[in-house]
């Protein structure tokens, strides 16, 4: 598949490459391969990226850029974003991404319902379907880890059914502890440190998501396909007892 994106400004010192809008696999794709280049390439001039869905913003020290480039004749009298955009654009060129790529399957135990899942219930009273047919249909899913932020360890995934698709609580709770699991609109995802949170919370797994002692810290990484599937309150129990 070959690639093409759109170069838009972002400030002083950062342009962002936007591959597409929405949320789509394909899309994701597009933003994998040019991270992954970037990853892999020094690229003169480049402070750090953040991706997202659909783009990735590039930060750039500008007057390093004019300095670092002086061989692109025709750029010299150019601004910096001018300069970065134009080689940001031959790389996204140059990218092509398949299908076959292999993604790591990451398999996430889970404690549905009681105190651990406290608005399993209303999930399923909401979508007009009993718990365990909430429980059946978020644990079959298979999911697709787009990017990993507003915590550390968050994933952002892709492939909820919508059948239980739940509007965020009205009144988010001021803390919400590690490991559990929510539903916001078609969206599910992971709470991997305690932090305040407006999810509907279906369970909690016993998986640490964010492990600052390790490289990398997150266990989950964009591009990681997650399978949930359901254990007891026994089970989740002696998982906490055992060592990471």
């Amino acid at each position: 598949m070959k690639c093409n994106a759109t170069m838009l400004p972002l400030g002083e010192s950062a342009v962002l490459v936007e591959f597409g809008g929405g949320i789509h696999p394909d899309t994701h794709r597009k933003v994998k391969a040019f991270t992954e280049y970037l990853d892999s390439h020094c690229l003169p001039g480049m402070i750090e990226y953040v991706s997202a869905f659909s783009s990735v913003t590039v930060f750039y020290d500008s007057l390093m850029v004019k300095q670092l480039h002086q061989d692109h004749v025709e750029l010299r009298k150019e601004p910096s974003y001018r300069i970065i955009s134009v080689i940001l654009q031959k790389i996204v060129a140059e990218l092509r991404t398949g299908d076959g790529q292999e993604a790591r399957i990451v398999e996430i135990p889970v404690c549905y319902g009681g105190e651990l899942g406290p608005d399993l219930a209303y999930v399923a009273e909401y979508n007009k379907l009993t718990v365990d047919e909430v429980i059946d249909i978020h644990s079959m899913g298979d999911y697709l880890v787009y990017m990993v932020g507003f915590a550390p360890g968050f994933p952002y995934l892709g492939g909820m059914s919508e059948k239980i698709s739940t509007p965020r609580r009205q009144s988010p709770r001021m803390t919400i502890s590690a490991g559990s699991v929510g539903i916001a609109g078609v969206q599910t995802g992971v709470y991997p440190i305690p932090t305040p949170g407006g999810w509907q919370l279906i369970g909690r797994t016993p998986l640490a998501l964010f492990r600052p002692n390790e490289n990398p810290p997150s266990l989950l990484q964009a591009g990681d396909r997650i399978r949930f599937y359901p254990i007891s309150q026994q089970e989740y129990e002696e998982y906490k007892r055992e060592p990471i």
